[in-house]
């Protein structure tokens, strides 16, 4: 286990609403949610006003209403949070090069040895978060430990404009205590597993032996155990190769109907086609993604040794895909998308990557 790195993880406080409500001042201190206010919009950030009342990101707008009748929604603006994310991106290359997005409000930056020759990443993380206070108006929480993984869970533990730190020595006596749910990638289904076995705590998790483990969660089960004993030592990454490409759907009403579900199928491809060639994707999966208007929802794959690149190639793919799936007027479709992964197919990839949820199991 490397000890003696210096990790940080950077977390914007509820980006997109902070940033509308930085531009606006008569939203300053409201609840406001960003998303498409329709009947089938879904909120993309809520701010902490609202959060409040129970107000979360991917809530259907329709519910975040009820929830808060005060609630303003304000449409999105993902190319000014993107401008707005590379401001961000340039106070961090201030200390350092060794910088890896998650996503447009997240990011890791390893510190051990950064450009202004601070020795304590505490001070580093203390400096970022005031200089995007100064310049940006904005606040963000930060994490610091000696991995991602541990600095993760540290920027999620004193939200808003929180600093905390998981020091080596004092590592596995805070993951002891923490409940398996804040573990990162840790997702609802995962977590059923778990407390099935009667892991609750980080300090339980870590008395599983490997075995064990691996006899339940597969190659996922290394993988929580070094976490309970805090171990992850995959470096930060600066260029990441891109996985897939896809795209979705959200219906303004529910489908069920053949014909229209085939037509929506073949639009979805069109828009499939357009992105693969605009990004130069190569990939030999394809995945159809169906969620049920009681928002379920089901995947479909199939793999092969061709590139799918052309329409030619994936509709008869996606309709095969889409024979597998039933639908009917008692259980119609909300949304339906589409998505091309596997570049590499004969690359053996045991890698994770690191998204909300990857842990957790269809």
């Amino acid at each position: 286990m490397t000890q003696n790195r210096k990790i940080i993880h950077i977390d914007m406080d509820a980006f997109f609403a902070s940033v509308e409500q930085r531009d606006n001042p008569e939203l300053r201190g409201k609840a406001i949610a960003v998303g498409f206010d329709g009947e089938r919009g879904v909120v993309s950030t809520a701010s902490y006003e609202a959060r409040r009342f129970g107000v979360h990101s991917a809530m259907p707008i329709a519910t975040a209403k009820r929830r808060c009748p005060d609630l303003i929604i304000v449409p999105v603006r993902h190319g000014y949070y993107e401008e707005v994310s590379h401001e961000i991106r340039k106070i961090f290359q201030e200390y350092t090069d060794l910088i890896e997005p998650l996503s447009i409000d997240e990011a890791f930056l390893d510190v051990t040895e950064n450009k202004k020759d601070i020795p304590l990443a505490k001070d580093i993380a203390i400096a970022i978060k005031e200089e995007i206070k100064e310049k940006l108006h904005l606040t963000a929480s930060a994490g610091v430990s000696y991995n991602k993984f541990l600095a993760k869970i540290a920027s999620d533990y004193q939200k808003p404009d929180g600093l905390f730190v998981i020091h080596p020595d004092r590592a596995l006596d805070f993951l002891s205590d923490l409940p398996v749910e804040d573990f990162w990638g840790v997702g609802p289904k995962t977590l059923q597993l778990m407390h099935r076995m009667g892991i609750y705590t980080g300090g339980q998790l870590r008395k599983v032996s490997r075995s064990h483990l691996r006899e339940v969660f597969g190659k996922s089960g290394d993988i929580f155990y070094n976490f309970a004993r805090g171990i992850d030592d995959r470096p930060v990454v600066t260029e990441r190769v891109r996985k897939s490409v896809g795209c979705e759907q959200t219906f303004l009403e529910d489908i069920s109907i053949p014909s229209k579900v085939i037509i929506e199928l073949y639009h979805t491809v069109l828009e499939l086609v357009d992105r693969i060639h605009g990004d130069g994707f190569e990939g030999h999966t394809l995945t159809l993604k169906i969620k049920y208007g009681d928002f379920t929802q089901i995947t479909r794959s199939i793999s092969g040794n061709k590139v799918l690149r052309r329409k030619d190639d994936i509709l008869p793919l996606a309709k095969q895909l889409l024979h597998q799936v039933s639908y009917d007027a008692n259980h119609p479709i909300r949304l339906l998308g589409l998505s091309v992964s596997n570049p590499n197919p004969q690359e053996d990839n045991d890698e994770p990557q690191w998204y909300e949820g990857w842990l957790d199991f269809e």
